[in-house]
């Protein structure tokens, strides 16, 4: 519990600091003001607790469909283990064909029982990935046919909590960046890794407030 609360005061400094070096951007100036109580995980909390297979899970499931549905294929997929999900292990005992019937695609199937060798063969787990940097990590994963880098740049977010990753290839994110800095055009993958640059080392932060605009902008 004392290490729960020492590590809670840690990211609220670590948050406040960089709030403090992203309002040199107008822009994020502007979000920053509009969600003073911003929490960049709290849509986690929604979320089942994830380990590093199950996160990887998460975002394998997450390619090419809304969160909504990815959800809700991720709800179906723990009801046929049990209300959990799945190990390396239990995936790889579990039939293709069972699989697919919680919404997987066939190729989404073959990338997940790929990472799950992986992570057995590698022992690969959150301590182990925890000790790797950003650019290790995303070479690691990408080696999995069927992961590319979105799918990892998602992953070090969520299971890692990494603090400088943007997603340059998300569309939403191109969309929300040409809104809030009123583009004419919708920004290149090269445009939102140059415009992120100011932005650095908190990435992620500014990420997360330009999805948060583009959340609202849907309601």
């Amino acid at each position: 519990m004392r290490r729960a609360r020492v590590d809670q005061r840690k990211n609220t400094q670590e948050i406040a600091l960089a709030r403090r070096h992203l309002r040199n951007d107008p822009v994020l100036a502007g979000l920053i003001a509009k969600y003073p109580d911003f929490d960049p995980r709290a849509w986690l909390s929604e979320l089942p607790k994830m380990d590093a297979f199950g996160a990887l899970i998460f975002q394998v499931i997450g390619q090419q469909i809304s969160l909504q549905a990815t959800r809700a294929i991720l709800g179906r997929l723990r009801t046929l283990f049990g209300g959990k999900i799945p190990t390396p292990e239990q995936f790889l005992a579990t039939r293709p064909v069972r699989l697919r019937k919680v919404g997987l695609s066939g190729r989404k199937v073959t990338t997940l029982r790929i990472a799950a060798k992986r992570f057995n063969q590698e022992r690969l787990s959150l301590r182990k990935l925890k000790k790797l940097t950003d650019d290790e990590i995303v070479a690691l994963l990408t080696s999995i046919p069927g992961v590319g880098p979105w799918t990892v740049q998602g992953f070090l977010i969520i299971a890692l909590n990494r603090s400088d990753v943007v997603l340059p290839g998300d569309l939403a994110l191109r969309k929300a960046i040409q809104k809030n800095y009123e583009l004419n055009h919708l920004p290149s993958q090269d445009e939102v890794l140059e415009i992120s640059q100011r932005w650095r080392p908190y990435r992620s932060l500014a990420t997360a407030y330009l999805f948060q605009s583009a959340f609202d902008a849907a309601k």
